[in-house]
C-alpha cells in the first residue's frame, strides 16, 4: 500500500506580536541613536589611564602655583570660602581642600567640588597624576565617572601638556588637609546626559601661541574660564550671538546677581580703557561700584601686568554684543537671554 506523506501546518517564524516587539525595539534603537545617542547609556569615552608621572622642577611648582592660584578656577572653587567678605577669602588652612556646592540654586542635583591635596584617605592622595590630568582635561574623574561641567574641563582641554603638569606639580605640593566630603549627586535624568560630554584628548597638546598680547589673551581667558560665566545659555546651552554678553544669573550667598556683558560694545566695557580694566581686576571696584564677590578678581589680581593686558588686548577683539545688564537695577525679563536681570526689559532680539 503506498503511503502518502503527512503535510504538517508550521507555525510562522515570527508571530505577529514578535514582529510588533522587534518593530517598538528598532524604533527604541533608532530613537537613541539620533536622538541622545548611546554614551548616556554605555558610559563617557575615556582613555585609558597610563603611569606617567611628572616630575617636580622649581620652574613647573611656580608656574602651577600661578595657574592654579591666580589664573585658572582650581583654588576658587576647590577651597572653602568666606562669602561675606569682598574678596572672598579662602578659609585658613583649607586650600585645595575642596567645597560643598550645596548652597548652589539652579543645579541640577548636590555638587561637590573634591579635595585637591594629596590627603590619602579624603583627598588626591592616591589619585595617579594621570588621573588627574584626564580630570582637568578630559572630564573623567579618577573613578572612571563623567564630571558635571560646572568643572570646566572643556575650557581646560586646551591647557598645554607643560601647564597641565605645572599644575598637577603644585596640587602634589599642597599640605594635605583631611577633609571628608560626600560624593556629588546629580539628578536624573542629567546625571547620564552628562556622559556625552568628555571627549578624550589623544595627541600632545602644544605651548600655546603668544606671539602677540592678544593671543596670550585668549589663552589666558581659556584658563580663566570666563566665557562660562559671562556667556548666557538656555537649557544649558550657549546662547548663539551672546558670546561673552552677559546675563547668566548666579545665585548664592553674595546674593543673585547676573555677570556682566565683556565685549567692547558700548552695552559692555567698551568705554574701559586698560587703566579702568587693571582697577577691576587689581580691586574689585570699577571707580566707586564695587564687584560682586562671585566675580573673582580677587584671584586674579596676583596676575602679572603683561597678563592683564593681554587679557584686555584679547577683550578688545570680541564681536561687540548690545545686550544691556546692569544689576544696580531691579531684574525684568530680558528676550535676548531669556533670564530676568536688571535693563533685561530694554533689550530686544532686534536690535
Amino acid at each position: 500500500m503506498e503511503l502518502l506523506p503527512i503535510e504538517v501546518e508550521r507555525p510562522p517564524l515570527v508571530t505577529g506580536k514578535q514582529w510588533l516587539w522587534l518593530l517598538a525595539a528598532a524604533i527604541v534603537v533608532l530613537g537613541i541613536t539620533f536622538t541622545i545617542g548611546w554614551r548616556p547609556i554605555i558610559g563617557p569615552r575615556a582613555r585609558p589611564l597610563n603611569n606617567r608621572t611628572f616630575e617636580w622642577s622649581a620652574a613647573r611648582a611656580a608656574r602651577g602655583k600661578y595657574l592654579a592660584e591666580t589664573v585658572s578656577t582650581c583654588m576658587d572653587c576647590h577651597s572653602p570660602r568666606d562669602w561675606t567678605k569682598h574678596d572672598q577669602p579662602i578659609i585658613p588652612g583649607m586650600e585645595g581642600a575642596g567645597a560643598d556646592f550645596a548652597f548652589l540654586k539652579g543645579i541640577p542635583g548636590h555638587l561637590v567640588a573634591p579635595n585637591l591635596t594629596p590627603d590619602r584617605e579624603t583627598g588626591a592622595g592616591t589619585w595617579s597624576d594621570d588621573a588627574i590630568a584626564r580630570a582637568i582635561r578630559e572630564g573623567i574623574g579618577h573613578d572612571g565617572r563623567a564630571m558635571f561641567p560646572l568643572m570646566p574641563y572643556a575650557d581646560f582641554r586646551h591647557l598645554s601638556d607643560e601647564d597641565v603638569a605645572s599644575i598637577v606639580v603644585f596640587l602634589r605640593s599642597l599640605p594635605p588637609v583631611r577633609n571628608p566630603l560626600p560624593a556629588s549627586q546629580v539628578d536624573f535624568p542629567v546625571r547620564y546626559l552628562m556622559r556625552d560630554a568628555p571627549q578624550p584628548l589623544e595627541e600632545p597638546v602644544d605651548p600655546p601661541d603668544v606671539s602677540t598680547p592678544e593671543k596670550r589673551g585668549e589663552y589666558l581667558v581659556e584658563t580663566a574660564a570666563c566665557e562660562d560665566c559671562h556667556t548666557p545659555r538656555y537649557h544649558g546651552q550657549a546662547i548663539p550671538g551672546l558670546g561673552f554678553g552677559g546675563g547668566s544669573v548666579l545665585e548664592g550667598p553674595w546674593g543673585r546677581v547676573a555677570s556682566a556683558n565683556i565685549t567692547p560694545d558700548a552695552s559692555g566695557i567698551g568705554f574701559y580703557d586698560e587703566a579702568l580694566f587693571t582697577q577691576a581686576m587689581r580691586t574689585g571696584f570699577v571707580h566707586a561700584r564695587e564687584l560682586n564677590q562671585i566675580m573673582p578678581w580677587a584671584l586674579y589680581r596676583d596676575m602679572t601686568e603683561e597678563d592683564l593686558h593681554a587679557t584686555f588686548a584679547y577683550l578688545k577683539t570680541l564681536t561687540p554684543v548690545r545686550h544691556r545688564v546692569d544689576n544696580t537695577e531691579p531684574p525684568t525679563p530680558c528676550k535676548l537671554c531669556k533670564a530676568s536681570h536688571g535693563l533685561g526689559a530694554e533689550n530686544s532680539p532686534t536690535h
